[in-house]
């Protein structure tokens, strides 16, 4: 085991290429999601929080359901719309990183929107009846929303980008895990381990806990800055 970590740090020491492509495809894929989810996702939740429509209560179960759907399943769905007797067959997607961006971006969008529905409906309590006196436009209360919960949606950020930067499932599935085409961190940690290369994979794991505890440690400087100048 000493040796296997001795390997490891050795690895991250000479910037091994190998590891290097790995983990730069790993946060090119979690990353572009992490927008997409960002970009869809948040004004559906902020739009959820202000809205009365009808349906809106089964909106919100679905959208909280879909936070916990298991990713294998996902990876199937997307699977099946991209092959080539699929829907999506026609874009050849299918183990590719456009193709595990759309899988990790289906993850990433229910959970940031569930979440941002939360942080807005929060601040509407506070802030609703003023608006509505004014007689704001929808996307006017949206803006003012967010930019009020700015620091607070980066716990949804955070959550968003938690979650594809360590999905394993989805990606194999639907990007194959293809040496030096897509193969991520967490593919690459299963692979490795079955196959017995402990060091590559201690490697891996180290620079995705170190990726997730710098983005953690990030948040919370963001919170505590707002919460020092803004109370």
């Amino acid at each position: 085991m000493l040796s296997a970590f001795n390997d490891a740090f050795s690895l991250l020491e000479t910037l091994d290429s190998n590891l290097l492509e790995i983990v730069i495809v790993s946060l090119h894929v979690s990353i572009s999601a992490l927008v997409i989810g960002c970009v869809l996702g948040m004004p559906l939740g902020a739009l959820v929080a202000i809205q009365n429509f009808p349906g809106r209560q089964i909106v919100i179960v679905i959208l909280n359901s879909l936070m916990g759907v298991p990713t294998v399943i996902v990876g199937v769905a997307i699977y099946l719309l991209l092959s080539r007797t699929g829907p999506l067959g026609d874009l050849n997607w299918l183990f590719t990183p456009k193709g595990m961006i759309l899988a990790q971006s289906v993850l990433t969008t229910p959970l940031i929107a569930a979440l941002t529905r939360q942080i807005i409906e929060d601040g509407w309590r506070i802030h609703g009846e003023t608006m509505s006196a004014l007689r704001l436009p929808i996307a006017a209360k949206l803006k003012w929303l967010v930019w009020d919960c700015r620091f607070s949606l980066s716990i949804a950020l955070l959550a968003g980008f938690a979650r594809a930067i360590s999905e394993v499932g989805a990606v194999m599935i639907v990007g194959g895990n293809i040496d030096r085409v897509t193969r991520t961190m967490t593919t690459a940690i299963a692979l490795e381990t079955s196959k017995g290369d402990l060091p590559l994979a201690l490697a891996l794991g180290m620079v995705l806990l170190g990726i997730v505890l710098l983005a953690n440690l990030l948040t919370s400087v963001i919170k505590s800055f707002a919460e020092r100048r803004y109370g």
